[in-house]
């Protein structure tokens, strides 16, 4: 019977898979990052696991141990890839399809986490486990950071005006009380304080005619850029990334939930896209 990291990760060799007899250059790749990993050398012994790979595309334990080792290094993304060999070549694996709904919702992709949930059969002894990570992403899913709706807003409660903001567009605010402007012309996203100072938020190459602004629970910006026709995203830290591409002229924002609808004046539609 084949061996597997188990939950402690503790590495063990795997001589076949799926029957079928594997190189030897791939066994001795495969043994060799054992090695690097009872030593802690975790670069060096996801090579060896890729190498592995590489010699013999179907080495299923090459993939799981690899995986893992990129799971306990706490790279989520890589670890799903990986795991994924492993589901292709063996769909019932509910080991493994566990493995890429755990790695799902640590990426925050709650969605995809519940649709591999799904895949596990109550006859597997990984569904209670997969019925609690469910449980988990339900919670992670509702209870995002909001604002009170009792809670005194920090945004200035009398009527007023912010002077020489450039071509102001759309507005949006945080929870701490600051308010964000999109700058249209000269394609900056202004930040005003609530004791009324104003700073430049972000000026990138990424923020292209702002139209509109909308803010979720988290703290996160969302960005209709019109003239590069897409949706872009901005965490509270400043760092921007394209969330939603080839928007035809994408224009007012709204964020309900986990879900942000845009409309898009090229098209005469209204978009929506999961959080």
């Amino acid at each position: 019977m084949l061996k597997r990291i188990a939950a402690v990760l503790m590495l063990l060799l795997c001589l076949s898979a799926h029957g079928a007899e594997i190189p030897v250059e791939a066994k001795l790749d495969y043994n060799q990052g054992i090695d690097f990993y009872k030593l802690g050398m975790y670069e060096r012994a996801i090579e060896s696991f890729r190498s592995a790979v590489r010699a013999y595309p179907d080495y299923i334990d090459a993939y799981y141990n690899l995986g893992t080792v990129l799971e306990y290094l706490k790279q989520y993304a890589e670890a799903s890839n990986v795991y994924k060999q492993v589901y292709v070549r063996n769909p019932n694996d509910y080991e493994v399809i566990y493995k890429l709904a755990l790695m799902s919702s640590k990426i925050e992709d709650y969605a995809k986490a519940e649709e591999y949930i799904k895949l596990i059969p109550q006859s597997s002894q990984y569904y209670q486990r997969g019925q609690e990570l469910a449980e988990a992403c339900k919670l992670a899913v509702k209870l995002p950071p909001q604002k009170s709706e009792n809670a005194p807003s920090k945004i200035a409660q009398y009527s007023g005006v912010y002077d020489n903001v450039p071509s102001p567009t759309g507005v949006t605010t945080d929870n701490n009380g600051n308010l964000y402007v999109a700058g249209f012309s000269d394609n900056v996203i202004y930040k005003i304080t609530p004791d009324n100072k104003r700073q430049i938020f972000i000026k990138s190459d990424m923020i292209s005619g702002p139209i509109s602004l909308a803010t979720d629970g988290a703290g996160n910006i969302y960005v209709s850029n019109y003239t590069a026709n897409n949706v872009v995203k901005i965490t509270p830290q400043g760092a921007a990334s394209v969330l939603v591409g080839r928007v035809d002229k994408p224009y007012g924002l709204h964020v309900e939930g986990n879900m942000l609808f845009i409309t898009c004046q090229g098209s005469n539609s209204v978009l929506r896209h999961r959080l």
